[in-house]
């Protein structure tokens, strides 16, 4: 009964009208009147936001604003942007190809590449010389007290690697650059990939060097069973350290553009079979 009481309470009052009434100073004249209640203004109210709404929906359905709105992109718009961005990309492709080209052709002027080697003007957009990479004092170091070692063992001199029960596993996904050729003193293969693609350990192993050289950049070597040591130049990211056991196919790095000789992201790859170098296309199908 009280609850009764007080719902008919409010909607008395909410119903209660007032009479607004406007008089003139002077003359006590009514000029004018109006009669209204909490309801109607209400009603009024909400009115007129419906109204607000409605414009707003309207402006934003029939006009370019409703390409702002997440979901109500225009089909022509998008086709457009997606167009756009390809053609850019393709822009962005071009202007790397013809630095590189212009770079090798300074090198080819300035005799740092031999005129012989250069199989076409097409390879110089995607290939630069990995041969220039100087020695380093300890790597002659090296080669010097090996070949010191291994100069009288005739056993060397015949040994082939042994990699029947071995499974290599690509070091990255892209396409040859450049070739192993021992005699132009290029002892690895150049695979251009993308930039932080991810670059995997051939074989089960340890991480024997995880360092930065200025010409090279970022280096990985990593010692495998069976007297094979595989070696990664010009790294981005470098995700292990000295002493760390990897397996085959487990991400070790990330593919950069490091290093002074470097000419684009790329991976270096070297394979070494008990000091000697060998060609990896014969192990590994990239």
């Amino acid at each position: 009964m009280a609850k009764k009481r007080r719902s008919k309470a409010f909607w008395n009052n909410i119903k209660f009208k007032y009479k607004l009434t406007i008089i003139n100073e002077n003359t006590l004249e009514e000029i004018a009147k109006l009669r209204v209640s909490k309801l109607n203004g209400l009603s009024v109210l909400l009115a007129l936001l419906t109204i607000l709404f409605l414009i707003a929906a309207t402006i934003i359905a029939f006009t370019p604003l409703r390409n702002y709105l997440p979901g109500y992109m225009n089909s022509e718009v998008r086709r457009q942007i997606v167009d756009n961005a390809l053609r850019l990309d393709s822009l962005q492709g071009l202007v790397d190809r013809q630095n590189l080209y212009i770079m090798n052709i300074q090198d080819i002027f300035s005799g740092q590449v031999k005129v012989d080697t250069v199989q076409s003007l097409d390879s110089l957009t995607i290939m630069r010389e990995d041969s220039l990479i100087e020695r380093t004092q300890r790597e002659e170091e090296f080669r010097r007290q090996y070949e010191e070692t291994e100069k009288y063992n005739l056993t060397s001199i015949t040994a082939q690697p042994i990699a029947e029960d071995l499974i290599f596993f690509k070091p990255t996904r892209g396409m040859i650059s450049s070739k192993f050729d021992a005699d132009r003193r290029h002892y690895g293969t150049d695979i251009a990939a993308n930039p932080n693609e991810s670059v995997l350990a051939t074989l089960d192993g340890t991480v024997i060097a995880s360092n930065y050289t200025a010409e090279t950049g970022n280096v990985i070597q990593i010692q495998h069973n069976q007297g094979f040591v595989s070696i990664y130049k010009h790294l981005g990211s470098l995700l292990k350290n000295v002493g760390d056991k990897v397996q085959a196919g487990e991400a070790i790095a990330l593919i950069g553009n490091s290093g002074s000789l470097s000419t684009g992201p790329h991976l270096h790859f070297e394979l070494w079979y008990k000091g000697r170098a060998v060609d990896p296309e014969k192990y590994i199908v990239f």
